[in-house]
């Protein structure tokens, strides 16, 4: 035996393997990451970005907690922009791209550096178990290695299947081998499994194009970043260019229908409803003449351009010829072509909203092999599983996230509340709370939680309190000092709102949606003094941000947290983890048969279940006592 027993061995090294891993290690756990490739821990396997709509509020909420992909990401990226500046702050969201290559070794430099975290390069064929209960795994090189508890990270390795045509052959990424018998070790243990789809686009030589014909669409003016740490802030960046297919593409790819694999039936799986392939917009979306393409550069050195939005399993000359018609490419050379690929997934309703399997004790999933998409969807499920495991070997508590508190606690949620047939993708849309779910308040919502189980630093709980105070000094200032008529009518008319007659509270102007508290700030002497006394604490550009949005949605944020209140105190009526819901008469059949397999924890889980209905809740309430 090379192996000693672990306390938790993680299966793949994709974003929630790095998560699960690094969180449970630095906790206190000893942990194995088993990959079957150590080179390409945390790869990009899509497009090299992180962040995006919801998606940005997840990488904070992970930095926040003590995660680690906003640091990476704050390391590595080539340009940065917050998306939805047009809109209110609940909508903002961070977005990098990312140097690929960087992305993943600074992972990997990050991992080794770990205490209590061995990385071993092997395939794991086999997860062990005996009376319900986990024990280990084993690996096609090394056999069987113990451990009490294991999380499953696998992405879309597990007896993935690539398509590029009538060409269909075995693979977990291009070039890369899928993993192969271990849905079968867990479908013996009782565990369910199906089907899923997603894809991928042409890469595309540089050099090869003509940016010329393109828009060109830089990053932010004065770049912002993920992490609440002290990472590096972004000097220079890289562009995105933007074009769109026409007729003459849609035509040609059309040609290519019949040997389409998805067209043909070749493949089972579900593909992504809000991500779907190129062949799938021009057959869903017969009526519009072209679609948007974002050109999106793989890194500082690099040649390589990632075509957003085109993504194909097509046949490669159809994909050739097609990308050659866009503007821009009409002398593109192809690096790899376009695929789609199949795989393995458990659907999430076996599992408890710790992420540990109903089935199998000390089983963990995480990340697409719970149905979702993206990157950021799975670093989120890795941190909470990896935190989840490190907690239940030391019988504490674990963590579930209400959905009033993060992002990571509605995906969750959605996941096992109510399960999902296709791959799950983050929005802003799906967070009934999402004007407290804010990108620039994560720290404030999670820190605190994080600094308590011992993920979060001291030194971030002290940053945190240091911005915490800021904001408060920042509005009582602006509460008891007032703007006089020729120190801000001159802004306040260049603004687009009424000067003003008499002197006026600085915070009835800064509820003004055209007035800018920076703004503000350079008009006048007496308050720009104030202000720049603060200026050289770190938090200062943090604490100016939220001051501003806590006053300007002071009245929807104090209306979103009462509802918030009322719901939560759903989540605080418990349900007997042993009930046997089939008692319940009064309980559609259906009902019941779905309050019996996802054992909700409590009225609040039990109540987003879909299919279960107000009346239902009302019997378990006076079956309570309510």
């Amino acid at each position: 035996m090379i192996f000693d027993h672990y306390d938790i061995i993680v299966v793949g090294g994709g974003h929630a393997g790095c998560e699960a891993a690094s969180s449970a290690a630095k906790m206190g756990s000893r942990v194995l990451l088993v990959t079957m490739n150590i080179e390409t821990i945390a790869q990009m396997s899509c497009n090299p970005a992180m962040g995006g709509i919801a998606k940005g509020q997840i990488i904070r909420e992970i930095d926040a907690l003590g995660g680690l992909s906003g640091i990476v990401t704050d390391s590595t990226m080539i340009q940065f922009r917050m998306l939805n500046k047009s809109k209110g702050p609940a909508m903002w969201s961070p977005r990098a791209q990312s140097d690929r290559s960087l992305f993943s070794q600074t992972w990997r430099e990050i991992l080794f550096d770990i205490e209590n975290l061995h990385i071993w390069q092997d395939a794991v064929n086999e997860v062990i178990a005996e009376n319900g209960k986990v024990g280990g795994v084993k690996t096609k090189l090394a056999g069987i290695i113990s451990a009490d508890r294991v999380i499953v990270t696998s992405g879309t390795f597990l007896n993935g299947l690539i398509h590029i045509g009538k060409n269909s052959f075995g693979g977990g990424r291009l070039g890369e081998s899928g993993a192969i018998g271990l849905t079968k070790s867990l479908e013996s243990l009782g565990i369910e499994s199906e089907r899923l789809k997603t894809g991928t686009p042409v890469r595309v030589d540089g050099r090869s194009i003509d940016f010329s014909r393109m828009t060109e669409q830089k990053g932010d003016e004065n770049p912002g970043k993920f992490s609440f740490t002290d990472t590096p802030q972004l000097k220079g960046q890289r562009s995105c260019f933007l074009t769109y297919t026409n007729e003459r593409v849609h035509n040609i790819l059309r040609r290519g229908f019949e040997d389409s694999p998805m067209f043909a039936g070749r493949i089972m799986g579900t593909g992504p409803r809000y991500c779907p392939s190129i062949e799938d917009k021009i057959e869903r979306f017969a009526d519009r003449n072209r679609h948007q393409l974002f050109i999106e550069p793989e890194g500082w050195n690099s040649n390589d351009y990632y075509v957003n939005g085109f993504s194909s399993s097509l046949p490669i000359d159809i994909q050739f010829n097609a990308l050659k018609e866009i503007a821009g490419f009409e002398n593109a050379r192809i690096l790899k072509p376009g695929y789609a690929i199949e795989y393995d997934y458990f659907p999430p309703t076996q599992l408890h909203y710790t992420l540990e399997s109903r089935i199998v004790k000390g089983l963990y999933m995480a990340g697409q092999v719970n149905g979702t998409t993206g990157y950021e969807e799975a670093a989120g499920q890795g941190l909470i599983a990896g935190i989840n495991a490190h907690r239940s070997l030391n019988n504490k508590e674990e963590i579930v996230l209400k959905r009033s508190e993060a992002y990571i606690g509605v995906l969750i949620d959605d996941l096992v509340g109510k399960g999902t047939r296709e791959p799950y993708r983050m929005f802003t849309s799906r967070a009934e709370f999402r004007i407290l779910l804010r990108q620039d308040n994560a720290d404030q919502r999670l820190t605190p939680l994080g600094y308590e189980i011992g993920l979060a630093s001291p030194e971030r709980k002290e940053r945190l309190e240091r911005k915490t105070r800021l904001i408060k000094r920042f509005i009582e200032y602006l509460k008891e000092n007032s703007a006089t008529p020729p120190g801000v009518n001159d802004y306040l008319e260049r603004a687009g709102t009424t000067p003003i007659e008499k002197k006026t509270k600085y915070i009835n102007l800064v509820l003004r949606p055209q007035v800018s508290i920076r703004e503000i700030i350079n008009e006048g002497n007496e308050i720009q003094m104030f202000f720049r006394e603060h200026e050289k604490i770190d938090v200062y550009k943090e604490a100016l941000e939220s001051t501003e949005i806590l006053i300007k949605y002071e009245g929807y944020i104090e209306k979103e947290k009462e509802i918030a209140e009322k719901i939560n105190r759903l989540e605080d009526i418990q349900l007997d983890p042993g009930v046997d819901y089939n008692k319940f008469k009064s309980i559609s059949k259906e009902a019941r048969e779905k309050l019996q397999k996802a054992r909700p924890a409590n009225i609040g889980q039990a109540s987003r279940i879909s299919g279960i209905t107000p009346s239902d809740i009302s019997v378990l309430l006076v079956h309570l006592g309510r």
